[in-house]
């Protein structure tokens, strides 16, 4: 395949699949030539205002669409076995997003037909890409708070704790892989992966705080963990917590401490709190908020500042490059379905510990 050749994509999902997945794809310099939905009208709708051509409601018929070489799922979990399988099988290179599956079974199973079928494959934790994340793992992989120790990731948000917040109806049933661990804390998971190492045991709860709603799914987790190399720490999010929003990620070391604030990265070693530079490879542009006609529900207004556009679009040229044979950087790594399986297998282990009030270790990916 040519290096100069322009790629061609298909979108399923016309919720955060137009909110981020096309703008990112279109920044890449992609084009977007079919929209899939389960609304043939909002699909045709959404598809009208980015400019695709074609909106459907079957995944077939947009995998038929010329110069399709790419397909971007963004459809509720339960969903992603199927649609993924069916991508795959067209000979579709895929981003997906996460949580990646229902369970670990369904996520090898996903990883066991791309890695047949050669193509390209990529998970949607595009977190790696943003430039206060990079910036600290980098500054971890350089050693600058020499060896990790413990590592505090806490995020409390207020949206579920009025009654009156709309979300995807599969958003609150477990089931259909709803709950906020899937939604945020699998990107902490990998966060926790690509910056300090694999997990070993986690000790955990999962919650539903929210009020006057029929969830089956949790909306906080708590997690205390064990990596292999030693590395402890604790997660915690919830997105049904009344009042401020508090958040925090900070990794302590045996040479100091290094910590987020917005965007930024801080460090003290010892010599006094200090804001680490922004490499220039990993800064980014101002964030770029999606148009407001798609800004509907609680769940739609999680993305309303855009500022995972720039990390999305990183994701998609490095597929771009992948695909097209161009070299990417070594660093940062998007990560793959293979990372995918990982997540799952600590969120399984999750669940497990949960469920039986005891320490799991974490069943190899």
């Amino acid at each position: 395949m040519s290096a100069d050749r322009k790629l061609g994509a298909a979108v399923v999902g016309t919720g955060f699949g137009v909110l981020t997945h096309v703008r990112a794809l279109q920044a890449a310099g992609i084009e977007v030539k079919a929209l899939v939905g389960r609304d043939a009208d909002k699909a045709s709708k959404r598809a009208e205002l980015f400019g695709i051509p074609q909106a459907t409601t079957s995944l077939s018929a947009a995998l038929a669409v010329p110069g399709v070489d790419v397909v971007g799922v963004a459809t509720p979990p339960y969903t992603h076995g199927p649609i993924v399988l069916e991508a795959v099988g067209a000979g579709k290179h895929v981003v997906c997003e996460k949580p990646f599956a229902r369970d670990l079974g369904e996520a090898r199973s996903m990883l066991s037909a791309a890695e047949e079928a050669g193509i390209v494959h990529l998970l949607g934790t595009e977190w790696r890409f943003a430039t206060g994340q990079a910036t600290l793992a980098r500054a971890i992989a350089e050693g600058l708070i020499g060896e990790p120790l413990f590592a505090l990731f806490l995020l409390q948000m207020p949206t579920l704790a009025d009654p009156a917040a709309q979300i995807p109806s599969w958003w609150t049933d477990a089931a259909q892989g709803g709950g906020w661990l899937g939604a945020h804390g699998s990107h902490v998971i990998d966060q926790v992966r690509s910056s300090l190492g694999e997990f070993e045991t986690v000790s955990a709860s999962l919650q539903t705080l929210a009020r006057d709603r029929a969830m089956t799914a949790d909306d906080t987790y708590t997690v205390q963990f064990r990596l292999a190399n030693g590395v402890e720490g604790i997660m915690h999010g919830s997105c049904a917590t009344a009042g401020q929003f508090v958040v925090q990620t900070k990794v302590s070391g045996s040479a100091g401490s290094a910590w987020l604030q917005g965007d930024e990265v801080w460090v003290d070693d010892g010599s006094g709190a200090r804001a680490l530079p922004v490499p220039d490879d990993l800064a980014g542009p101002p964030p770029a908020p999606p148009p407001a006609e798609l800004l509907v529900t609680a769940y739609d207004m999680w993305h309303s500042m855009g500022i995972d556009l720039h990390p999305y679009t990183r994701v998609y040229e490095v597929l771009r490059d992948r695909v097209l044979g161009r070299p990417v950087p070594a660093d940062p790594v998007a990560a793959t379905f293979a990372d995918g399986v990982a997540v799952q297998a600590v969120m399984d282990a999750v669940h497990r510990s949960s469920v039986g009030r005891m320490s799991v270790e974490i069943t190899p990916a």
